[in-house]
C-alpha cells in the first residue's frame, strides 16, 4: 500500500515528511518485512509453512501479497507468529530493530517507543537474555547513529497462558531490566509494559495482579483496548493502572469514559491504518480522528506492524491528511501531545517540542 501525496498542495507532504514524530505504537516484530524472513529462516535452517498448503510462503512477492489481504485480527496474528520463528540470534533481533529506525528515521521519527513480544521467542527456547539484549543493541544504534531517542515496551500476550506472563514478568525484575522510569528520570533497560495480541475472548483484566504490582513500582503501564472490543475494555485498562491505551477507537461508544480519559489526560496510541487492514474500519476516515480532537482526547498516530500492513508512519500520516484534511495547528496539537505522553524526561520534551514549533514556523502563511 503506498500513499499519494495529500491534497493537492505539495507542500503538505514537505511539511509531514519533515514533523518531528514520536511512534509509541509499533511492535518490533511487526516490521518483519518478507525480505527479512525468508534470509533469516535460510540462515538459521527455520522451516517455513509447506507452500502446497500454504501458498503464501512460495515466495517474497506471494507472501508480501498476502499481506494485503487480511481478514481479521486473528487472520493477521497467524502470519505475525510464523515470521517471529525466523528470530533465533542476538544479531537477528538487532537487525529487525534497525530496519525498523532506519525507516523510521527517514520518516520524521525523532523518539520511538517500541513493543516487544519476548514470549513466544522463549517458548521455542530462545533465551531472554538474546532477545532483550539484541533488541537493546538495536535501540542504541538508532541513538548513536539516527539521534533517534527509544524506550523499549514489554508486551504479554492475551493468548497466552497467565502463568507465562508472570514467568516473564518475574524474569524482567530479576534480572534488574524492569524498574521504574519515571517518565525518563530513570535508567532501565526495559521501560514499560504492555498487553497486546488477541483482544476478544481472553478476561478484560487478565493481567490485574502484574499490573497492580507494577504500578506499586512506578512502572509505565500502557494496554491495547478498544480496537475489537467495546469501551469496557479500555475501562478495565484504565482500572489496571494503564496510562495509555493502544487503539482505543471504540472510545467514542462511551461519553463518559471519554470524559474521563480526557480528565486524566490519558493518550491514545491510534493506528488508522492498521485499522483499516484489519477489518475495524472500512477506511481511515471511519476512524475517530476528527470527534478525538473536538473532544480534546489526546492521541498520537502510529504504524503498528508496518510491514504486514505497508504503510509506515509518514504514510500513516499521509492517510490521516488525505481523509481529513487537518490543519497546520491541528497537526501541531497531534504532534505536542505525542511528546507529552511520551516517556521520557522533560529536557528531551522541550527539546522536541522546539523542534515541532521551528518546523510548524516554517509553513506558517504556506498551508
Amino acid at each position: 500500500m503506498c500513499y499519494t501525496t495529500p491534497n493537492t498542495n505539495p507542500n503538505w507532504h514537505a511539511f509531514l515528511t519533515g514533523l518531528p514524530k514520536c511512534e509509541h505504537h509499533v511492535h518490533l516484530e511487526g516490521c518483519l518485512e518478507a525480505p527479512l524472513i525468508f534470509t533469516l529462516a535460510s540462515k538459521n535452517n527455520i522451516s517455513l509453512p509447506d507452500p502446497s498448503t500454504h501458498p503464501a510462503y512460495e515466495s517474497v512477492a506471494t507472501l508480501t501479497a498476502r499481506y494485503g489481504h487480511f481478514t481479521s485480527l486473528d487472520d493477521f496474528l497467524f502470519f505475525y507468529f510464523i515470521g517471529m520463528t525466523v528470530l533465533k540470534e542476538k544479531s537477528d533481533f538487532a537487525e529487525l530493530a534497525w530496519s525498523y529506525f532506519s525507516k523510521a528515521a527517514q520518516d520524521g521519527v525523532q523518539h520511538a517507543e517500541v513493543f516487544f513480544d519476548p514470549q513466544v521467542h522463549m517458548d521455542r527456547g530462545v533465551s531472554y537474555r538474546v532477545i532483550v539484549d539484541g533488541y537493546v543493541e538495536g535501540c542504541k544504534r538508532a541513538e548513536r547513529e539516527l539521534g533517534i531517542s527509544t524506550r523499549l515496551i514489554m508486551c504479554f500476550l492475551k493468548h497466552l497462558p497467565l502463568e507465562s506472563a508472570r514467568g516473564l514478568y518475574d524474569v524482567a525484575l530479576r534480572e534488574g531490566d524492569l524498574d521504574a522510569d519515571l517518565n525518563g528520570g530513570g535508567n532501565p533497560v526495559i521501560h514499560g509494559l504492555g498487553a497486546s495480541s488477541s483482544e476478544v475472548g481472553p478476561p478484560k483484566d487478565l493481567f490485574r495482579d502484574i499490573y497492580l504490582s507494577a504500578k506499586e513500582k512506578g512502572i509505565n503501564l500502557t494496554s491495547h483496548a478498544g480496537e475489537e472490543g467495546d469501551p469496557s475494555y479500555i475501562a478495565a485498562a484504565l482500572n489496571m493502572g494503564s496510562t495509555r491505551i493502544d487503539h482505543g477507537i471504540r472510545l467514542i461508544e462511551d461519553a463518559n469514559l471519554m470524559e474521563r480519559v480526557v480528565k486524566e489526560e490519558v493518550m491514545l496510541t491510534v493506528c488508522p491504518v492498521s485499522n483499516m487492514q484489519l477489518r475495524c474500519v472500512s477506511s481511515v476516515s471511519e476512524v475517530p480522528i476528527r470527534k478525538f480532537l473536538d473532544a480534546g482526547v489526546k492521541f498520537s498516530i502510529n504504524s503498528d506492524d508496518p510491514a504486514y500492513f505497508g504503510a509506515y508512519i509518514l504514510q500513516c500520516y499521509c492517510a490521516v491528511q488525505d481523509a481529513f484534511g487537518l490543519s497546520l495547528q491541528e497537526w501541531k496539537v497531534i504532534a505536542e501531545n505525542g511528546v507529552q505522553g511520551s516517556w521520557i524526561g522533560e529536557e528531551r520534551k522541550r527539546e522536541l517540542l522546539g523542534m515541532i514549533e521551528e518546523h510548524v514556523k516554517k509553513f506558517e502563511g504556506v498551508l
